[in-house]
């Protein structure tokens, strides 16, 4: 039987090579937002590695949405023009430049990673975290700053206005950052939403923001292109978002545009309880895309290619999101492609290793 995993995947008009990506992961190497040479040849080996579709780390619209100093950021143009090369080194390869946009909420502010990711005081050059309410993520940090109504008009401007230089440096998908513990997962979740006004409350309040944001992006994003939207389909928590909630908000979304769900999931409060293991969130891609009617992406420990390939051939999603995999072997696509038995074109420089 012909590969699922290794056959096209097509989106309004784009069409991918393959149903592989790699799924945004931060790297915590750009200075005031500028991508530099680490993310050329991070971004660009993957690309030449096989994969359909290259997804940029989660990007901040504004300096203070980054999760860290070191984050990407899309708020001015040498951060787009820096862009620009790797994004044109990625389609030389054959493959796709993805773009995650984001806002970090109150999880902003916040070390590199290797230096134990901590909240940042001003003196450490730290600033002021913003949220739906004034709840900070944990009891060691202090609390965020609820937005007003001019503050969510500002996010959501600095959505379209990240998405339209995104859109000019060559991205071909733009993802919106709605997982995670990030601000429109903050607003989405009554754990950290406890808003009275519109944005607050019923689901229908909670969803608003999220649901206004893809609205007016949608409007700068061609036709032809789509629109992707990763969710945290389960808080891991009591009371919390959970599955039924990320359903109806797919359905939602799929009404407004979206093209396809990524399917994660936790990182709203610490006390989640996850039972990590192999292919724990797939289940979460499944039902989405069953009972919402919308294209999902899969990720979360899927190592192995017959089980990516088990995968897409059960209909549990149209996409295969790789991130730690792909840390660890950038040339994943052109290893699994021999373990399936597809024969797939590689690099022409790489053509003498292929046995």
């Amino acid at each position: 039987m012909p590969s699922k995993l290794f056959s096209p995947f097509k989106l309004r008009d784009l069409q991918i090579r393959n149903r592989i990506g790699v799924s945004p992961m931060c790297m915590y190497s750009a200075q005031d937002g500028v991508p530099n040479s680490w993310h050329l040849v991070h971004l660009g080996s993957r690309a030449v590695g096989g994969a359909g579709l290259v997804i940029f780390e989660a990007t901040g619209v504004s300096p203070e949405g980054r999760i860290s100093p070191g984050c990407l950021g899309l708020w001015n143009e040498s951060q787009m023009n820096a862009m620009k090369p790797i994004v044109s080194f990625i389609r030389e390869q054959g493959a796709v430049a993805g773009i995650q946009l984001a806002h970090a909420g109150r999880k902003a502010s916040h070390d590199l990673a290797w230096k134990g990711g901590g909240r940042l005081s001003a003196q450490e050059g730290g600033w002021t975290t913003v949220a739906p309410s004034a709840i900070p993520f944990s009891k060691e940090e202090s609390k965020p700053l609820a937005l007003d109504i001019d503050g969510i008009k500002k996010i959501v401007q600095d959505f379209k206005t990240a998405t339209a230089r995104a859109l000019t440096a060559g991205f071909e998908v733009i993802e919106l950052h709605m997982a995670h513990g990030y601000l429109m997962h903050e607003f989405l979740s009554p754990l950290s939403n406890h808003r009275t006004d519109e944005f607050g409350g019923s689901l229908e309040n909670r969803m608003r923001l999220p649901l206004t944001l893809v609205d007016e992006v949608r409007t700068i994003i061609p036709n032809t292109q789509p629109l992707f939207v990763r969710i945290s389909a389960t808080d891991w928590a009591d009371g919390g978002w959970d599955l039924e909630q990320s359903i109806h908000f797919a359905k939602e979304l799929k009404k407004r545009g979206v093209d396809l769900i990524d399917c994660s999931s936790g990182g709203l409060v610490e006390h989640q309880k996850i039972p990590v293991g192999p292919e724990f969130q797939v289940p979460f891609s499944s039902e989405i895309r069953k009972r919402a009617e919308l294209p999902t992406a899969a990720v979360g420990l899927i190592t192995d290619p017959l089980s990516a390939e088990n995968i897409l051939n059960l209909g549990n999603a149209d996409l295969i999101l790789l991130g730690r995999e792909e840390l660890r072997d950038p040339h994943w696509p052109l290893h699994a492609a021999k373990k399936l038995g597809v024969e797939i074109q590689w690099p022409v420089q790489y053509e003498r290793a292929k046995i």
